[in-house]
């Protein structure tokens, strides 16, 4: 009996491990679709800033917009992507060259600074929101496909691009978006 519980012991265990280690190795999202991490939390110190940044966009639901900052980065300002995305929102730098804004004021406009490129974000959102419009399929999915793989991609494929990277990223902000917790 003894060497039956310590086996059941060393499966649980195992389980609890196997399940740490996958959500390390599968990703937060992936994780959070395969039901092993809770809502998404926005951080205290983020909170008015989104909710401000937001109301440049208000077609973008600020709940999906929060999402969209979660899976981009994490909350991680100082994020940087294997492709070169950088900061909060995840901006390529031609990107971030084009659309990046100075919306606190300081005089510059900084990739790496939340309270510009939280805003950023949203301005961008915005403008991927006009270019997608008259595409094909649902306007917020395809504006979030926008954002991940380029309004061009989504006209060219008049809809959501072929692409797994991005049709995760559209379901799994759109999926985050119910969970969002302030």
């Amino acid at each position: 009996m003894r060497t039956g519980h310590r086996m059941r012991s060393l499966a649980i265990l195992g389980l609890v491990l196997a399940l740490a280690f996958g959500t390390v190795m599968l990703g937060i999202s992936a994780a959070k679709r395969y039901g092993l991490m809770g809502p998404v939390q926005v951080p205290s110190q983020y909170r008015s800033l989104v909710l401000s940044a937001a109301e440049r966009c208000p077609r973008i639901p600020v709940e999906v917009f929060a999402a969209q900052l979660a899976a981009e980065s994490g909350w991680n300002a100082a994020a940087t992507s294997p492709a070169g995305a950088q900061g909060i929102a995840q901006f390529m730098p031609a990107v971030w060259d084009q659309y990046g804004v100075d919306a606190n004021g300081d005089g510059k406009a900084s990739v790496w600074d939340a309270e510009d490129a939280i805003p950023s974000a949203a301005e961008l959102n915005c403008t991927n929101r006009r270019l997608v419009k008259g595409v094909s399929g649902n306007r917020l999915a395809n504006t979030l496909a926008a954002y991940n793989a380029g309004y061009a991609a989504v006209r060219r494929y008049d809809g959501i691009p072929p692409y797994p990277e991005t049709q995760a990223y559209v379901a799994s902000i759109l999926e985050d978006a119910k969970t969002i917790s302030w």
